[in-house]
């Protein structure tokens, strides 16, 4: 728990090499940060942790559910939510209509949908702008709305792919913080390229190469692989650094 990949191998049409190669990772409980260089494979991982996408041989499962198995897949959908790098918007309506109609497409009931959205859109400090519409919102806030419609459905796992691009220093502290107040409630699995303070909102680190794991484990057991001369602040970066020269 809670997610399980088992030797899965996704390649794109018309391309030779796999995306991910024979993959097995298992994901921790908890909160976890996903790193890798560019076409690492991140988000094609994420994808298909969300069952958008489907691997051409293994098998990815959350807990005993298989995305596969259409007896699941409903089940599946509604523990698992992904919010993808560009999250799409109904720019015309309000962050409540949004919310409700995200829930309503993820098996709610329209009336369930409706009475839900205002607590989601509370978990992520927006009361204030609920019959706002979408399009009059900043960058940051409408980041926090894609966030709210992915937790209107009470799913156990958010899968947040890149979630901090295009914010400024002031809304990534209130992402980080608004991660902070999701722990013991669900799980988070967010992809990043921004590393310098991971060790405040998250518990473990992955990171993924090529389509394949290079390290899986706590915070300060990635940290350790920093070199010993490293800068005093800098010992995330060096060991980020450090595990990828290792496989050059």
């Amino acid at each position: 728990m809670p997610l399980h990949y088992e030797s899965c191998t996704f390649r794109y049409p018309r391309t030779s090499r796999p995306v991910l190669d024979r993959l097995d990772l298992e994901f921790s409980p908890g909160h976890t940060v996903l790193l890798g260089p560019n076409g690492a494979g991140k988000s094609t991982l994420l994808s298909l942790g969300a069952s958008a996408s489907k691997p051409q041989s293994g098998l990815v499962r959350y807990g005993r559910l298989d995305p596969a198995s259409r007896r699941h897949l409903r089940a599946y959908r509604r523990k698992v939510s992904w919010l993808p790098q560009r999250p799409g918007f109904l720019p015309g309506l309000t962050c409540r209509e949004h919310v409700a109609y995200v829930g309503w497409l993820k098996g709610m009931r329209e009336r369930e949908a409706w009475r839900a959205a205002p607590e989601a859109i509370e978990r992520v400090g927006l009361t204030d702008k609920i019959n706002n519409k979408i399009k009059t919102l900043s960058g940051g806030q409408q980041q926090r709305i894609a966030i709210a419609q992915a937790l209107v459905h009470d799913a156990e796992l958010l899968l947040l792919d890149e979630p901090t691009v295009g914010l400024d220093p002031h809304q990534r502290r209130r992402f980080l913080d608004l991660l902070t107040s999701l722990r013991g409630t669900v799980h988070v699995i967010v992809s990043t390229h921004d590393i310098g303070d991971i060790d405040q909102a998250f518990d473990e680190v992955v990171v993924l190469e090529s389509g394949r794991s290079r390290f899986s484990g706590a915070v300060e057991d990635f940290a350790a692989h920093a070199q010993p001369d490293c800068a005093p602040g800098r010992r995330l970066e060096s060991a980020y650094a450090s595990l990828l020269g290792a496989t050059e």
